[in-house]
């Protein structure tokens, strides 16, 4: 990152300053990603609903829809939502404070004009407040800067987690973007079954749960926060958690979060230090082991050497 200082490569993301615009974004990318959802064939753990990130933004990547693609990008330098088709026609919606409803019904009109309608469930999932996306008037903040700092951590944690996907040669998802939960995640699979999901998530049906941990995990990702978390971080979990897991160690300032089951690295601690790769990378091997190590995952026939 020659040229590029820590400040400007990992910015600040202070999650009470535009915990707002947080929430709108957050509900304007699942209607992005239920369009995605409603059009693409299932792929095992949900990779088929995911979103990308891209040099402007995040994209759902190429849709297909009657003999012909689609994509819908969210470009966080122009700050617009642009629908293209491999007709080669566009339409695009400039992203600024306006409410989820709005960006709903210009969404879908946008669709419709494009030949590529979509009927999505239009409700919110993985949220407590799952309020009708064309009822929502209640979500309309857009702070355009708090949402390019967003993407540019994104940009880094992509990069991040994309030196520590190669690292495995088992089963590996992509690095995607769940917008249900509205966090960037990598995730190791051992290759073993897993016990049944207990489910609970809000709003979200338990066998689609069930489904995406049908087999033991280890994933990591970054994540803005929320909830009683009141700050961005990278986390780290296994499913199912094997014994000892929360006492394994793991290189400060990482650490166990009793609440959330999982391990968190809060994310200013990453460029405050002097290799911010260096940090991230330790607290993705370091939570790895502990959970490769203590769910007997047979690691020389599934890491690089």
């Amino acid at each position: 990152m020659a040229g590029i200082s820590a400040h400007e490569a990992w910015p600040a993301l202070p999650l009470d300053a535009w915990a707002d615009t947080y929430a709108t974004l957050h509900r304007w990318t699942q209607i992005v990603g239920k369009v995605r959802l409603a059009r693409t064939p299932w792929i095992n753990h949900s990779w088929h609903v995911t979103l990308y990130v891209t040099a402007r933004g995040l994209t759902t990547g190429l849709i297909p829809h009657d003999g012909k693609s689609f994509q819908i990008d969210f470009d966080f330098l122009d700050h617009r939502v642009v629908v293209r088709t491999t007709a080669g026609d566009s339409r695009s919606l400039y992203l600024r404070p306006r409410s989820v409803a709005d960006v709903y019904r210009k969404l879908m009109a946008m669709l419709h004009d494009l030949g590529v309608e979509t009927r999505i469930y239009p409700r919110p999932n993985e949220l407590p407040d799952a309020s009708p996306f064309p009822d929502d008037e209640a979500h309309a903040a857009y702070d355009p800067d708090a949402t390019q700092r967003c993407w540019r951590v994104l940009l880094q944690a992509d990069r991040v987690l994309t030196a520590f996907r190669a690292r495995f040669v088992g089963k590996c998802s992509p690095v995607h973007f769940f917008w249900g939960s509205f966090d960037l995640a990598v995730t190791r699979f051992s290759g073993r079954p897993a016990p049944a999901h207990p489910g609970g998530v809000p709003n979200l049906p338990d066998r689609v749960a069930r489904e995406a941990y049908s087999h033991e995990v280890s994933s990591a990702g970054f994540w803005p926060g929320g909830g009683s978390i009141r700050y961005p971080a990278f986390y780290s979990y296994a499913y199912p958690e094997p014994t000892g897991y929360k006492d394994a160690p793991v290189r400060a300032p990482g650490f166990y979060s009793t609440d959330l089951r999982e391990f968190l690295l809060p994310y200013d601690a990453v460029p405050a230090a002097p290799s911010p790769d260096e940090v991230l990378l330790g607290f993705l091997e370091d939570t790895y082991r502990a959970a490769a190590d203590l769910g007997k995952w047979d690691r020389a026939a599934l890491e690089r050497a």
